[in-house]
């Protein structure tokens, strides 16, 4: 007999994949890449790094990150093709839509876009985490009227990235502080963009296919617009002298306080944990001790009232000020989420072709049955 089926509204309760990428007890806070917690990675491992733990289930050695290094950023420049696409954009698009419609775009320039082979897929990988930067930055001075800035392939992707993005080097430190944000966005179990991505690699289809549906899922805002909604509550507070009185206002009327309370985490986010006290240093390193100050009320206020049920900041409340700091224009922070998460979505895509099985859950049908149909003539 096939087995009993049930009910499980956005799948809350279901395991709907096998991996070893990611863990995450939302109970008792904890996140590990490959069984190696969060809190030490962001300390001190690198996203290039990070990235080949993702992949292959271990930490490099010295040489063999060295050599990966040198692989994944020779891979950072992108296709003349591709360019030319982008210029023909308009400036005020979206830069989510825009990095959605490039990441398929790049598949158009890749001779191994369709070929199947774990090999190809493997450097299919490698170029979307290393190009994606690029595209991001591209776009974005395009929309300025600003001359992009190709890739330095002798370089780290975050410190690469600001360069692009900015026309200048950035501080050590500013590189530093991205860096650290992109090993704490890599990989999150199976999130709404991941499952997104598995469901896609999962037909067979290819992987620039299956990274367009993860952004284009990361794209919502319940997903991974949050760290926008706290600059943006950050901008209408103004002052640290308003805190108080706004998140009193917010609590009283039940509204949700940005960048507060996780769908997995009922303990502190670990994510969080290293960034709150980084964002203080690069908000003090970058003249914005205003926004920490503001971020650091409002966690007081938020803990006196609602961590006694579970409610506590998350990666995006102090990722919001510490990109902020940076430089990066609001409607950015999305793409930079992307951006870090190629690593853990692609990573997840080569895992699902392992062993693959097509992902087809079924519908609780609620319409009506044995509905007689009506000729046109008789409505």
């Amino acid at each position: 007999m096939p087995p009993a089926l049930h009910f499980d509204k956005g799948l809350a309760n279901t395991i709907a994949a096998e991996t070893s990428l990611s863990f995450i007890d939302g109970e008792k806070g904890v996140l590990e890449y490959v069984g190696i917690d969060i809190d030490s990675l962001a300390r001190h491992s690198t996203f290039e790094e990070t990235t080949f733990l993702l992949w292959h289930r271990r930490l490099p050695t010295s040489q063999e990150l060295g050599e990966f290094e040198r692989e994944l950023h020779a891979c950072a420049p992108l296709p003349p093709g591709v360019i030319d696409l982008l210029r023909g954009f308009p400036r005020s698009a979206p830069p989510m839509h825009a990095l959605r419609t490039l990441v398929s775009a790049l598949g158009l320039y890749d001779p191994e876009s369709d070929d199947p082979s774990a090999e190809a897929n493997a450097r299919k990988a490698m170029r979307l985490v290393a190009r994606t930067p690029g595209l991001i930055a591209a776009f974005d001075r395009h929309r300025k009227g600003k001359p992009i800035v190709q890739a330095d392939p002798t370089t780290s992707i975050a410190r690469d990235f600001l360069r692009m993005l900015n026309g200048v080097d950035p501080t050590p430190a500013m590189a530093h502080a991205l860096d650290i944000c992109l090993v704490l966005h890599a990989d999150h179990g199976l999130n709404a963009s991941t499952f997104g991505a598995r469901v896609t690699i999962a037909t067979l289809s290819d992987m620039y296919s299956a990274m367009a549906t993860a952004v284009g899922t990361l794209k919502g805002p319940l997903h991974g617009g949050a760290n926008e909604g706290v600059m943006h509550m950050l901008a209408e507070i103004g002052s640290v002298e308003r805190v108080d009185a706004y998140v009193q206002d917010k609590l009283a009327r039940k509204d949700k306080v940005m960048g507060f309370g996780h769908r997995v985490y009922k303990a502190y986010d670990p994510r969080a944990t290293y960034l709150k006290t980084f964002a203080e240093k690069i908000a003090a390193d970058t003249g914005n001790e205003k926004l920490y100050e503001m971020s650091k009320r409002i966690e007081a206020i938020m803990h006196d009232a609602v961590a006694a049920k579970g409610i506590y900041p998350n990666v995006d409340f102090y990722s919001a000020t510490t990109y902020a700091s940076l430089g990066l224009d609001l409607d950015l922070f999305t793409c930079l989420f992307a951006m870090s998460r190629m690593a853990g979505w692609t990573g997840h895509c080569i895992e699902q072709l392992d062993g693959n099985r097509l992902i087809r859950p079924h519908a609780e049908y609620t319409g009506p049955h044995g509905v007689p149909y009506v000729p046109v003539s008789d409505r």
